[in-house]
């Protein structure tokens, strides 16, 4: 009788998005009698209890990082290195321990660069393989090789050829042969994820009534994302627009506080139910994150993006997408949600 494997799955802290693209894989594990345990911590924690409650969770630290309510993103990220630094050595540490005490056969790591093992399998699922930063990318990206060279394969959420997601993320060079493209992660079931998913962005299949004139998806580290949420709030006081806002706090199972007579405020929702609210709604307004972008091609809807501000990676995605004409985008600084909705009128 053949053994049953044991994978462990661990999301990086930075956003929901990391977490959400890893349910699919778990999904696959479980559909192949794989012993799937889960380690995390906080929201990604909270998000993926709620998706998967018979599984076995190990606390795993988060980097924790911190986004600037002003000023340069480069700067605040660069003086935070050597607290994730420590966090990776940290992680690396951990791991040892837990492939002992949990007999695991596979790692699967979204974006944690220190859960490597010489004893196990070890997979770095990533879409950035090369980078978008104000300098310096060039030594960056020799960096994160480093990290790279230290796992048996790199898992890239994208597809070969001209109707890939991440652009120069993930395509710039040719890569060596233990780089695999794995086709896009959607947390939404039976969505349709091909090798021209991308040709539907935008293209939502038509439905007879939008219940919601938009959906707007809140996630990311503070205070960015609290920044933009009372932006949006502000925005839906003096209109007559009817809305959906998902916060985008799993860990707060308190009765959402925010009233206001046309949106429906949640600060999380479970996957079908947030599927529901999407197919309701006529436009979806999101950041410019890659995990995002795949389950909105997935679904071939319509969105405004708006990007994290300094956050280069989101940046480059949303005037990437803009360009090929697959989604409309305003920076957050000049974000006009009126203005944003007649381009899709």
């Amino acid at each position: 009788m053949t053994k049953q494997k044991t994978i462990l799955v661990c999301p990086l802290d930075w956003g929901l998005g990391h977490a959400t693209r890893c349910i699919p894989l778990i999904h696959q594990f479980i559909s192949e009698n794989s012993r799937v345990i889960i380690g995390t911590s906080g929201s990604q924690k909270a998000l993926l209890q709620k998706e998967f409650p018979s599984l076995t969770f190990i606390e795993l630290k988060g980097y924790e990082v911190e986004y600037p309510k002003s000023g340069s993103m480069a700067l605040k990220m660069l003086l935070q290195l050597p607290k994730i630094n420590k966090a990776i050595k940290a992680e690396h540490v951990w791991l040892a321990k837990i492939i002992d005490e949990h007999n695991i056969d596979l790692v699967v790591s979204d974006n944690r660069y220190g859960l490597w093992s010489k004893n196990v399998k070890s997979v770095l699922v990533t879409h950035q393989l090369f980078v978008k930063a104000p300098f310096g990318e060039w030594i960056i990206e020799q960096l994160l090789k480093r990290h790279f060279d230290n796992f048996d394969e790199i898992w890239i959420p994208d597809v070969e050829g001209e109707n890939n997601l991440s652009g120069d993320l993930s395509h710039k060079k040719p890569l060596p042969n233990n780089y695999r493209f794995i086709g896009l992660l959607s947390r939404f079931p039976n969505a349709s994820v091909t090798s021209s998913v991308s040709q539907n962005c935008g293209t939502y299949r038509e439905v007879d009534h939008f219940e919601f004139d938009f959906i707007a998806i809140l996630s990311g580290p503070e205070p960015q994302r609290s920044i933009f949420e009372n932006i949006i709030l502000k925005q839906v006081e003096s209109s007559n627009l009817k809305g959906i806002l998902v916060r985008g706090i799993p860990e707060d199972n308190s009765e959402c506080k925010i009233q206001n007579a046309e949106l429906k405020v949640f600060n999380h929702l479970e996957t079908e139910e947030f599927l529901n609210y999407i197919q309701k709604s006529k436009v979806v307004i999101s950041r410019s994150g890659y995990s995002t972008i795949m389950d909105l091609a997935a679904l071939g809807k319509k969105a405004i993006l708006v990007p994290t501000p300094g956050q280069t990676e989101q940046e480059y995605l949303a005037k990437y997408h803009f360009e090929k004409g697959q989604f409309y985008t305003q920076k957050q600084s000049e974000f006009d949600l009126k203005k944003g909705l007649k381009k899709f009128i």
